[in-house]
């Protein structure tokens, strides 16, 4: 099936509304997600970095989750995700709390005060997310960062928003991309962070913040499937 065969969703019925209780759950799901693969990033990151970022992940989304519960009606998908990005930054480690954190806070402002996200306003907030990441890391595809992760899924879900699909068959582009070019990073030397000092050596190993970045796309994806 080629990308103009898709349907318009993937599900039975009409496809999920992107809204605040969307926002909400994904960023509930993606600390669910961190937490279960917290060992597996930290081993990650300590073949060729620090060890700690799963533990900074892990830390940063339980910080958010309180701050869930308080969230007036009122709130909006892009108030909901600056929340997210003020969070983590203050309370993440290392270069995953400025680096999660600037992508949140470039999404908040690709949405603006919309009440829900279309197909067209998810891509930009995808590519809002990932330009803060390179803004902010000054990495490109190919250094063996997060980035690596990112470009591919906001590429794919361009290419599905301009075929017309709907919101959910868009992330799951983005998803299954993201997850290509976190698997993609292995064969590659780091040319950024510290994995850049291990030269050749990073061969071999997956890049953790790519990795990070698939499960966060995925988890966003996943809880449409419970709206």
């Amino acid at each position: 099936m080629t990308l103009n065969d898709q349907p318009d969703s993937v599900f039975a019925d009409a496809a999920p509304t992107l809204d605040t209780a969307w926002t909400v759950r994904w960023i509930r799901r993606s600390a669910e997600v961190l937490a279960a693969n917290r060992a597996a990033l930290n081993t990650l990151d300590r073949e060729i970095g620090d060890g700690d970022h799963g533990e900074n992940m892990d830390r940063g989304f339980q910080a958010i989750l309180p701050k869930l519960d308080a969230l007036p009606d009122e709130t909006t998908p892009g108030a909901v995700l600056k929340l997210v990005a003020t969070t983590l930054i203050s309370t993440v480690g290392g270069a995953a709390g400025p680096l999660y954190g600037t992508a949140f806070l470039k999404a908040s402002g690709a949405v603006g005060d919309a009440e829900w996200v279309d197909a067209a306003a998810l891509v930009s907030l995808l590519a809002a997310a990932r330009d803060g990441i390179v803004l902010r890391g000054k990495a490109d595809e190919g250094d063996k960062t997060m980035i690596d992760a990112w470009t591919p899924a906001v590429n794919a879900a361009l290419s599905a928003q301009a075929a017309g699909t709907g919101v959910d068959v868009v992330l799951l582009a983005a998803a299954d991309a993201a997850a290509r070019g976190a698997q993609a990073t292995e064969p590659l030397v780091a040319r950024k962070g510290r994995a850049s000092y291990l030269g050749e050596r990073a061969i071999g190993h997956r890049d953790p913040g790519s990795q990070s970045t698939s499960l966060l796309l995925r988890a966003a994806f996943d809880v449409l499937a419970t709206a």
